[in-house]
């Protein structure tokens, strides 16, 4: 039972104190937790989104009739895999994390009546692929299971924080290469698996949906670590996502509370403005720190340059941000409570 390499940065810890923070107010300052039509979107955005990252072709609305049982036009591999997805996601309290059959279990599940090893600890070797280039190779099948065995048994025993173990164990999951496919999809699960079993709350927060908008940055996250053999860099990038995803839905909730809830105090008269969750991780970001640069937002909000770019000029557009003095020495200003 051989301790994952990880290192957790001083960006991971101070994510971590922020989404323990940002999380809280979500649960105990908004009417999230009782918004049951909310938490069912938000569970199909997370399903929509994870498949889209592995090229499923439906939109979110087929992905929300097929799940609502009306009659979609599309692939039938793209339309069971919505079906087996919401299957597993509809479960997910049900499995102990840490339990390698359990993990067989979702992954049968998920990829039900799509390929041949269901539910099985692939038989052959697998590469990662990128434009035909292999860029990364899956353990030897023989070894998967015992990996598998011997990375759920550190993680049963680890005290290490479940907002951070999350992320050492999808990594780990990705780097391993368990299944013949699936690998994907089982790791976003399996990462909500852990955070829900830390907080039921996760299991309605759509954390997939901003990986998906920034899944460039998620295979860079991966890559990234894989080069260095070390999952530093995608729990930063998980842990951002996570942040950012929190921040949306108290952004969405307006909460009467510190930093929740932007209000536009132009023509709209008070009326709440909704953001994306770049925009809403930014605008958290300042608010924090009022000097802080785009490189430091970068960081902070997991994004390109150019993302945080957008996202600023948004900000300013909607009257909730204002840069007082020059780029160098100048600071941000929030125009709303």
């Amino acid at each position: 039972m051989n301790r994952p390499p990880y290192t957790i940065t001083e960006q991971a810890a101070d994510y971590l104190a922020k989404i323990v923070e940002t999380v809280t107010r979500l649960e105990f300052g908004t009417a999230f937790k009782r918004n049951i039509r909310l938490h069912r979107d938000n569970r199909i955005r997370s399903i929509y989104s994870s498949l889209a990252i592995e090229n499923n072709s439906l939109t979110i609305d087929q992905v929300t009739d097929v799940i609502e049982g009306r009659l979609v036009i599309g692939k039938h591999a793209d339309i069971k895999e919505v079906k087996n997805a919401y299957e597993a996601y509809d479960k997910i309290l049900t499995f102990d994390p840490y339990n390698p059959g359990d993990f067989l279990t979702a992954h049968r599940l998920m990829t039900n009546g799509l390929i041949e090893e269901c539910g099985r600890f692939r038989s052959r070797d697998v590469g990662v692929l990128d434009g035909g280039r292999v860029v990364h190779m899956g353990a030897r099948p023989q070894f998967a299971a015992r990996l598998i065995s011997d990375l759920f048994a550190w993680g049963k025993k680890s005290e290490l924080h479940p907002l951070l173990k999350s992320g050492v164990i999808h990594y780990e999951i990705e780097t391993i290469h368990p299944f013949a496919d699936g690998n994907g999809r089982i790791g976003r699960l399996w990462q909500t698996l852990i955070l829900s079993k830390w907080n039921e709350i996760f299991s309605m927060i759509p954390m997939e949906s901003v990986i998906y908008e920034n899944r460039q940055d998620y295979y860079n996250a991966i890559e990234s670590s894989r080069k260095v053999n070390n999952s530093g860099a995608f729990i930063e990038f998980t842990l951002s996502s996570l942040y950012a995803s929190i921040i949306e839905q108290i952004n969405a909730q307006g909460a009467d509370s510190g930093r929740s809830g932007v209000e536009n105090d132009g023509e709209n008269g008070g009326e709440k403005l909704r953001l994306n969750a770049t925009q809403a991780a930014v605008l958290a970001a300042i608010r924090q720190d009022s000097g802080i640069t785009i490189g430091q937002l970068t960081v902070a909000a997991g994004k390109t340059k150019s993302t945080i770019e957008r996202a600023i000029k948004t900000l300013k557009e909607k009257g909730v941000l204002r840069r007082i003095g020059p780029d160098k020495g100048g600071h941000w200003q929030t125009d709303n409570p």
